[in-house]
This record gives C-alpha cells, structure tokens and sequence, in this order.
C-alpha cells in the first residue's frame, strides 16, 4: 500500500506538511508507524523543522549520516545557511549515486532549482516513480520557467493516476492562478477551504487565499486574509510580499512594507524584480533631458 494515499499510515503527517502546518508535523505521534515508515516520517519532520527556522539543528543531527535521505536533507539545511557550495556538491553527488532515492530527488530538486539549476533539476525529479512531490515540483519549475503549457500537462497527467490528492489539488490550483479566468475561482475554492478549516488551516494557505481574491479583484478580502497573516506571524514573508502588492494596487504607500520585507528576506524576488526595473528606468530615463526653451 502506498504509505501517502488515503489509506496509508502517513497520509496525515504528510497532508499537514503540505498544508503549511510544519509545527503539527514535528509535533505528529509517529510512534505507531511501521519500521518501514519510520525514515519517511523522519524526513518529513526535519524538513519541517528546517522550514521553521530550525536548519541548524537539523544539521547537528543528521551531519555524518550515511542514508541518502538524511545527507541530502543536511545539504538542504546547510544551504537555507547559505552554505550553497557544499550544498549543491553533496547534492551533485547524491543526484548521481542515489537518483533513484524520492528524498534525493524531492529534496535535492529543490536545491538545485534554488541555485538556478532547473534543467538538472528536472532531469533528477524526472526519475521519480510515481511520486506526487516529484510532479508538484515540476510543475513549480515549469510555471517559474513560463512554461505553463508543460506545467498543464504535468498536472493533467498526474490527475489521471492520483484524482483527489492534496498535492494534485494545489498544483493544479498553482497552474490555475497562471492561466487566469475561470481558474481563479476555483484555485480560491481549493485554498478557501484550506484556510478556513480549523484542521487544515496554516499561514501559508491563508495567504494562498488572498493571492486568489487579489487575482479576482476583491481586494478588501484578499486584506482580511494577508491582515489574518500577519496577526499569526508579522515576520511572515509572503504575507509581507503580498501586503506590498495590495497596497500599491490599492493606491496606498507601500514603503514600510518594503522596508519589512527588505529587513526579513533582502533578497526576495519581488525586490529583486523591484530593483531591476528601478535600475531599468533610470538607464533609460538617462537618455532623455528636458528642453529647455531659450
């Protein structure tokens, strides 16, 4: 039996980790589990763990340790340090020896497409057999890379093999929300429904929710949701991003959510792409001066 479908033991602790719910995960009884899931669930809680905020300690755990899946995740944890170069080696290395591991593949993906690496990247989870991860990381890459046409097709194929999985769900509402129209509402049914169970609900899918009402033009909701956000964690990235884009939409002065987001993550992508045009319109801006009349 397929330990993640309805009917497998860990169907629970990996729904939570999907969820945006990484506290219940490193706080889930997995004493009960067979020994055969005792790794799988292992993993689980220490990628948790690094998501909050916990990398250093996973990697005085896990550093040394032969198993493919625990050295991968030190080299996950070790590159959330900004210890990339050795990372993306032991990454490398593993890619090659133990590409058939699904932890190698999921964890090691995600490293190499957080260093740029998206063919590698693909070319590794591309070996997966039958691996849900797997393909909602693909489909991340290919929506990253604009290719919403391989992400559609990565996602439909996936459908047909896995029906109602959490993951399959949040891909497609993933895809969703890029192709547009119809798609935003029912990318906002999916992530609603998440939010607003108290036992499916995180951060993460509150501000998934307000994403899908800024898309539909509600923008006072898509507020409630981001305010919710930040009341639960004012240092929360996405929210801060995210609160950022609604008030420039909305007309407002976005400053200090820029300074919040600068001082929490001054790499971000939102500013990075802040930065780049910046520098864009002062070059072209420099080819211009103003007449004067004489």
């Amino acid at each position: 039996m397929d330990p993640y479908s309805a009917e497998g033991e860990l169907i629970n602790i990996h729904n939570h980790f999907h969820q945006g719910q990484y506290q219940e995960v490193v706080d889930f009884d997995t004493s009960s589990f067979s020994a055969d899931n005792a790794l799988p669930a292992r993993v689980l809680v220490l990628r948790a763990r690094i998501a909050l905020g916990q990398a250093e300690d996973v990697v005085a755990e896990v550093k040394g340790a032969e198993e493919p899946d625990l050295e991968v995740l030190c080299a996950y944890a070790e590159y959330s340090l900004g210890k990339t170069d050795a990372a993306l080696k032991t990454v490398e290395k593993l890619a090659s020896s133990a590409a058939d591991n699904v932890t190698v593949q999921v964890v090691g993906g995600t490293v190499l497409q957080a260093a740029g690496k998206s063919e590698e990247a693909i070319a590794l989870l591309s070996q997966h057999q039958g691996s849900l991860e797997a393909v909602a990381l693909i489909v991340q890459i290919h929506l990253q890379q604009n290719r919403t046409d391989l992400a559609v097709k990565e996602v439909s194929a996936a459908r047909r093999w896995a029906q109602d999985s959490l993951l399959v769900n949040l891909a497609e509402s993933w895809v969703g929300l890029r192709v547009g129209g119809e798609k935003y509402q029912q990318a906002f049914y999916v992530y609603e429904e998440l939010a607003q169970a108290p036992s499916t609900a995180s951060i993460r899918s509150l501000v998934s929710q307000a994403v899908c009402e800024l898309h539909l033009g509600r923008l006072e909701e898509a507020q409630t949701a981001l305010e919710q956000a930040l009341k639960k964690d004012p240092e929360y990235i996405e929210a801060i991003a995210n609160m950022l884009v609604l008030t420039v939409i909305s007309g407002g002065d976005a400053s200090d959510y820029a300074a919040s987001l600068k001082t929490v993550d001054p790499n971000h992508a939102l500013l990075v792409d802040l930065e780049a045009k910046s520098d864009l319109f002062d070059q072209a801006a420099t080819k211009y001066r103003a007449k004067v009349s004489s």
